[in-house]
């Protein structure tokens, strides 16, 4: 679990400088009708517990989730005998054989087993099913004739609502996933005594037992391990109070007749990590049981609210709320500047995405966020580190749930032992490392494919991540606390890394530019090589973030030398090619498709600072033509990604027209690598299929285009678009240094700010075009 020290010197911090900035207008996502896809419903969840009803009239089905559903178990799959076949595929790669030396990849140099095919890497699952089978006893009146339909989801205050009227009885359901008693609970009512009549049921596809005990469902099973381990156990319990009416039992139903309320409490666990869930499940029934709905709502709101009141934004004057939300998709899409208040509903979707989706002490966001209605996930759901799961964690800093990094954290952590066995098996080298994909068994070999599965900086990516939580905190308990893991990253770096014959530069070898391709001189395709851009942008970085920590913490000075010597070898942050844009490989390769998804080799624009406008202004006029070319579709984490580099760039108007590509209306789910993302009616973007990273990434885009930290000062507004220009106000956005910052604007300038610290430290600040040095308040 997570390091119990960290934690609490953490919450100090956010209880100091984390003061309430409250959004005063109402933030909704609703609608006029039932959902009939599950890319309809609405994503509640508490961090560890999810659901999502569809508000069916005759029949409501609530999809079921606990974050750590998974099959699968640990494993080995290292191949040991990898590394001897090392300096074979070093050769045919320093000869120009690039084909070659994938062929030996594929065959000796990917991880024993099937990979991620199956188990044992497993996949996150969908918890299950519940239903509930309404009848209706109004006279005549036929339940398919309903009317004045309203389903809402509230950010608010993270509950869910459903009414509608059956003849002269107007029905209403409330829903939550409690960020109090840890369950998740449905309240069914209706404006006269005795009319609601219903069937509860819980359901799986696969691998269930469902009975009746003591009035209420039980759902039990086990998951397929792929091992002689035995497979993760989950249980789901359904308890229902009424007011008025009766319960019987019908088989593995529960069927109520002529109440005039009910509550129904839903209480699940697993055994991950932890061996008395069935033990909570029950306790948390007992506990939420005795208590009043009102009590429940309560407890929920307050604790939900500590943390996504901390930060406030309104862009404009905009009236479209009174529009559903999947006609107001429609309209923005078609005119968007008509609509300012919808890019503030993102927003703050994403950041309400994030507080659903994980808690500190359990799992991070996977590819699904916390949400999945499937048994095998697309991807698995599971940790991609080549840009999916840092992607989910980039808004949390900036958008003020800074504490919502440490579950990454933690799970970088369980990686470490895993992956210096890795390092052992295929590179001979020290420290740790991570290839492409990983879950919640710490995998850290490479893929079962030479083409995705040797990318080899996944470790140093998610060292990104960890490090970013520090410059926003300047915890440095934290930092003593993430050292060992950014040190063993770059001690696998620094020991793998060889002399490129034709330059003499230190690069990787064998690598790979994440999931691309490229075309040899004699016509042939390849995927792996040496030293690629982003290798070399993200070993720089981590070594100069480790030798920052190391300064910092008075430690391991001989190690941060060995870094500073090493750094001047390394090839520098991007090569221009002929045409302008920055390399994506060390030799100026054609790439297969040049609208690919990834646009890996401008990682050093973001996340990283390696490229600045200010700073490095000929490399920025490259990742300008580079982006020009790649263009501005593709799946929705991809446009995500874009719109973060152009605002990066102080493009305000590209990054918008980005964001306008992400909100493209879709219900597409086919498994999607190339153009045509866009977003659901429920505001949850599409690859397509669902995948949340798109949610995050453009979530954090926004605030990247509102304020920026990462070149030395902030500033303020660093890419505003003309259709956001008018009018807006910010509270509680939170730079690097620990700093929280709020402003107003008016026609494209601010006309205010506040910049608050808890030891009123100097700081540079850049507002309209001026950079001038001030003191930060005492927060």
């Amino acid at each position: 679990m997570i390091n119990k020290r960290v934690f609490t010197i953490f919450i100090g911090f956010t209880m100091i400088f984390n003061h309430c900035s409250a959004q005063k207008t109402p933030l909704r996502l609703w609608y006029n009708k039932p959902a009939l896809h599950w890319e309809e419903t609405l994503p509640l969840g508490n961090g560890r517990l999810g659901m999502m009803p569809d508000g069916g009239v005759d029949q409501e089905n609530i999809v079921l989730n606990d974050i750590t559903l998974w099959s699968g178990a640990p494993q080995d799959a290292n191949n040991y005998e990898a590394y001897k076949y090392l300096p074979q595929i070093r050769r045919l790669l320093a000869e120009g054989k690039n084909d070659e030396a994938q062929a030996v990849v594929d065959k000796n140099f990917i991880c024993k087993g099937p990979g991620s095919g199956r188990e044992p890497f497993g996949s996150y699952q969908t918890l299950g099913k519940l239903r509930m089978h309404f009848s209706y006893h109004n006279g005549n009146a036929d339940s398919t004739v309903y009317k004045d339909y309203h389903r809402e989801l509230s950010l608010n205050n993270a509950t869910a609502t459903c009414s509608y009227k059956v003849g002269d009885v107007t029905y209403k359901r409330s829903y939550f996933t409690s960020f109090g008693d840890d369950l998740s609970i449905i309240r069914l009512t209706a404006d006269k005594a005795h009319q609601l009549n219903l069937q509860i049921d819980i359901s799986r596809p696969e691998r269930s037992v469902t009975s009746v005990i003591n009035g209420g469902l039980e759902m039990s099973g086990q998951l397929i391990s792929g091992t002689t381990a035995p497979g993760m156990k989950y249980m789901a319990k359904v308890k229902a109070q009424l007011e008025g009416g009766s319960l019987v039992v019908k088989g593995n139903s529960l069927v109520i007749k002529d109440a005039t309320s009910v509550t129904i409490y839903v209480s699940a666990g697993t055994d991950f990590r932890n061996t008395s869930y069935l033990q909570q499940i029950d306790q948390h029934l007992t506990r939420a049981m005795a208590k009043t709905y009102v009590e429940q709502l309560q407890e929920h709101i307050r604790n939900y609210q500590k943390l996504f009141n901390r930060l406030s934004l309104v862009i404009g004057d905009s009236k479209a709320d009174n529009v559903p939300t999947d006609k107001r998709l429609i309209n923005f899409y078609n005119d968007p500047d008509a609509d300012t208040g919808l890019p503030v509903l993102f927003f703050q979707f994403g950041r309400y995405l994030s507080i659903s989706s994980t808690r500190v002490g359990l799992l991070p966001p996977n590819l699904q966020g916390l949400w999945a209605n499937q048994v095998h996930t697309p991807w698995n759901g599971d940790y991609h580190l080549d840009v999916n799961v840092e992607m989910n964690h980039w808004p949390v800093e900036v958008t003020n749930l800074s504490e919502l990094n440490l579950p990454l954290a933690e799970l970088v952590k369980g990686m470490v032992k895993p992956g210096e066995r890795t390092a052992k098996a295929y590179y001979n080298a020290d420290g740790w490392v991570a290839h492409v994909i990983t879950n919640v068994w710490g995998f850290t070999e490479p893929g079962e494919s030479a083409s995705w599965g040797v990318t080899k900086v996944g470790s140093g990516w998610l060292c990104d991540n960890l490090w970013s939580h520090y410059a926003f905190s300047e915890d440095k308990n934290y930092l003593r606390a993430i050292f060992p893991i950014l040190k063993g990253a770059a001690q696998f770096y620094s020991s793998m890394l060889i002399r490129d014959q034709k330059t003499g530069w230190l690069v990787t070898s064998p690598s790979s530019s994440p999931e691309n391709t490229f075309y040899l001189p004699n016509g042939k395709t390849a995927s792996i090589c040496e030293g690629p851009t982003i290798d070399n942008q993200i070993i720089r970085e981590l070594f100069n973030n480790v030798i920052t920590a190391s300064k910092i913490l008075g430690k391991d000075k001989n190690f941060r030398d060995s870094l500073l010597a090493k750094l001047s070898q390394i090839p520098p942050v991007g090569q221009i090619s002929k045409d302008g844009r920055i390399m994506e490989w060390l030799e100026d390769y054609k790439e297969t498709d040049i609208h690919h998804r990834h646009t890996s080799h401008l990682y050093g624009l973001y996340p990283a600072s390696l490229i600045t406008p200010e700073a490095t202004p000929d490399l920025a006029e490259a990742a300008k033509k580079t982006l020009d070319v790649r263009g501005d579709d593709g799946p929705s984490w991809s446009i995500a990604y874009r719109q973060l580099f152009w605002a990066r760039l102080h493009d305000g108007n590209r990054a918008y027209k980005l964001f306008k590509q992400i909100m493209k209306p879709t219900l597409s789910t086919g498994i999607n690598y190339g153009a045509g993302g866009g977003m659901y009616p429920n505001l949850l973007s599409a690859g397509p299929p669902f995948q949340i990273d798109g949610n995050f990434g453009a979530t954090a885009g926004i605030a990247e285009m509102l304020i920026q930290s990462h070149a030395g000062f902030i500033e303020l507004l660093p890419a505003m678009p003309d259709a956001w220009a008018a009018s807006g106000e910010v509270k509680g956005l939170r730079a690097r240094g620990n700093f929280t910052v709020s402003f107003k604007w008016k026609n494209g300038k601010v006309i205010s700010y506040h910049v608050t610290n808890p030891e009123a430290k100097r700081l540079r600040i850049k507002v309209n075009g001026v950079l001038k040095e001030i003191t930060a308040e005492k927060a």
